[in-house]
């Protein structure tokens, strides 16, 4: 039976670096396979490549798509083909409706007049495949991640997709939404249709796929039938070596209390009757990280924005610093005080993505590098990018390379290298791990853990629970805004956590005192 996809010898260059060297891949109608590599290694590029984000002649190889060589000239004609790409950041415009989503380009009319009624049946269709329950006239922006995420997979249906490129799609999902997702690919592989899946999870990656890839530092390590391989395997073949323990195990001391946080209240920024973060209550010491754990929406996020200055509705509480009541209103109030943070959204908040990586590093602290007459000492400002990046160890051809072009985890290892420029007391992590990959989450543990013997608190924020149990020295567990719960991370198990998170108040308080 011949391969619906045939990627044979393809290579990529950006200069002198090979994004890509000499891949070859197949894919057969029906088939799930799952591209694994650690950030950087390589993936991104060659499903641009396939896609027609990078056009024919701009790489070397050959690419054959039902039998017929692809020399797509951009992204258009791939779709024309059947190909379609989700990428982890959605490509959607919030302010307009579902329906002008899905036809965006490709609109139903005749004579220049759009066929609104045709496009809305369809339109009902396409969302009825992917499982969802909503007017086609809403708008994007009303609704949730993992909604839009449906809907861009409706939208690829719609172009009659013959093979589907998606790469991260849970990154920001819920266990359910999660579940809905894979659920719509098995049934999608049902129908012959096939699908490239690029994740870090790799229990999702095991449980979904027909075969597994492997590329690491651009080259193709192996491709295997995925009930052949252990999780562990997987990770030997990503890193290239074997992650006996992913969660460093080390003993630290806690020291005397560093921050206090006394009725903490915050009021959602448009409906001001809604409350974010509820009479919060918790205590940081020297030297400890503590785990923020809980639902999608319990307030997590918003409850250390707070503590940065950076929650854009109103808030009102107590915040002690050392013993001492301090005032935050602003992130550079809050870096003065020594309080540093590598947000949520990296993206948005994180990264000015036209700018350079070492531009980036030091952005947050250049009147360190300012001399008396407020000129930058360029040079200690270079040796200060060098260090960073060496130790961190984030992976790019210059420092001048655009932040954007790097890879997520190397994103995230640049803005933590920023944090640290700051000499904070206390760094706050809100999914300090997110859409990057086990060799790099690895990296980024120890990195926390050598940061905590210098006697500097951290607080993790992280969805994967796992995560939270596997480094923290306590876990404030919240829920609908409310702290449920302060556990000692003693043998604690994700069934205590979550049994804290959805138990009644009146436990709740006696479980907290």
């Amino acid at each position: 039976m011949p391969y619906l996809l045939e990627m044979k010898n393809i290579t990529k260059q950006f200069g002198s670096v090979k994004a890509v060297d000499d891949v070859t891949l197949q894919v057969e109608a029906g088939e799930v396979l799952s591209l694994c590599g650690e950030n950087g290694s390589g993936k991104s590029t060659l499903m641009k490549v396939l896609s027609g984000i990078y056009p024919h002649g701009d790489y070397s190889g050959n690419i054959y798509f039902s039998g017929e060589e692809l020399k797509a000239k951009n992204i258009r004609e791939t779709e024309s083909r059947g190909i379609a790409i989700i990428h982890q950041e959605l490509a959607l415009v919030k302010e307009m409706s579902v329906l002008e989503n899905l036809f965006l380009g490709a609109e139903w009319g005749r004579y220049g007049i759009l066929d609104y009624d045709r496009m809305y049946l369809r339109c009902r269709t396409m969302l009825e495949q992917v499982r969802l329950d909503i007017d086609p006239h809403t708008k994007v922006g009303e609704l949730g991640l993992g909604q839009q995420q449906l809907v861009e997979i409706a939208k690829a249906l719609n172009k009659q997709v013959r093979l589907l490129i998606l790469d991260e799609p849970t990154a920001s999902l819920t266990e359910r939404e999660t579940d809905i997702l894979l659920d719509i690919v098995r049934d999608l592989r049902n129908h012959g249709i096939a699908c490239i899946y690029i994740s870090h999870k790799l229990n999702e990656v095991k449980a979904i796929s027909d075969t597994i890839c492997v590329i690491r530092d651009g080259k193709h390590i192996g491709t295997r039938a995925a009930d052949t391989l252990k999780e562990e395997e997987i990770i030997a073949m990503m890193v290239g070596r074997e992650l006996s323990e992913l969660y460093p195990i080390s003993q630290h001391q806690c020291g005397e209390v560093l921050l206090e946080v006394r009725n903490l209240t915050a009021w959602h920024s448009v409906n001001r009757h809604i409350k974010r973060v509820d009479n919060a209550n918790f205590v940081l010491r020297k030297g400890e990280i503590l785990g923020v754990a809980g639902l999608v929406g319990s307030g997590r996020t918003d409850m250390v924005q707070c503590l940065f200055g950076a929650y854009p509705g109103r808030w009102q509480g107590e915040i002690l610093l050392g013993g001492k009541p301090v005032t935050i209103t602003t992130c550079r109030e809050a870096m003065d005080l020594g309080i540093a943070m590598v947000p949520e959204d990296r993206k948005k908040d994180g990264i000015v993505p036209i700018m350079g990586v070492g531009a980036n590093i030091t952005l947050a602290a250049l009147d360190h590098y300012s001399t008396v007459a407020s000129l930058l000492d360029v040079a200690r400002e270079q040796a200060a990018i060098e260090t960073s990046l060496q130790r961190l160890r984030v992976k790019t051809s210059s420092a001048e390379l655009a932040i954007g072009r790097l890879s997520g985890g190397n994103q995230q290892k640049a803005i933590l290298a920023k944090c640290l420029l700051l000499n904070p007391r206390i760094l706050i992590l809100d999914e300090p791990t997110r859409g990057i990959d086990v060799g790099a989450k690895h990296e980024i543990y120890k990195l926390i853990h050598q940061l905590v013997e210098q006697g500097i608190a951290v607080i993790v924020i992280s969805s994967e629970l796992p995560e939270v149990l596997g480094i923290s020295d306590r876990v404030l567990v919240m829920h609908q805004g409310r702290i449920k719960a302060c556990l000692d991370n003693h043998n604690l198990t994700q069934e205590q956590v979550m049994e804290a998170a959805l138990r009644s108040e009146h436990h709740a308080e006696n479980l907290a005192s």
